[in-house]
């Protein structure tokens, strides 16, 4: 089904705008499924990308700000995700022995688990996209990466 019909509009003021209104409507739709998704298993979307940073990481520790740089959401409170991944025992944060106001964070076993439990489904959502090509995804990559430079 079209825009136009999902939100029940037949014209727009031009097909830049029409573009625009799909991308939200787009990323709302993607984001529901994903947040239905990491609610059956107790975190969120940010928790979740907070925990792929770390496995990234992993063995070696990672500072808030290197989470922070690599958040696909930016807004986040990354402090607040990691303290609550730390009280779901999802991580481990120690104090830096070089400076007592850094802290070091490392996945926890516990957290790595999760992680390939979720694996499998997360690389699924691509199932979201499974009516393009290869080649028309690829098309939508350069076309969102043309929009955000």
């Amino acid at each position: 089904m079209g825009l136009s019909e999902e939100i029940q509009q037949k014209k727009f003021g031009s097909e830049r705008q029409k573009a625009l209104l799909n991308i939200i409507y787009t990323y709302n739709t993607l984001i529901s499924e994903m947040n239905a998704y990491f609610k059956s298993h107790d975190i969120t979307r940010q928790q979740f990308n907070v925990l792929r940073i770390l496995r990234g990481q992993y063995p070696k520790p990672c500072s808030i700000n290197v989470i922070k740089e690599r958040m696909l959401d930016k807004m986040s409170d990354t402090s607040r995700i990691v303290k609550r991944l730390e009280n779901k025992q999802l991580l481990c944060r120690t104090e830096c022995d070089a400076d007592r106001r850094a802290v070091e964070i490392t996945i926890s076993e516990k957290g790595l688990e999760l992680l390939s439990e979720t694996d499998k489904h997360v690389s699924g959502f691509e199932h979201l996209l499974h009516k393009l090509s290869e080649s028309e995804a690829h098309q939508l990559n350069e076309l969102l990466d043309k929009i955000r430079e």
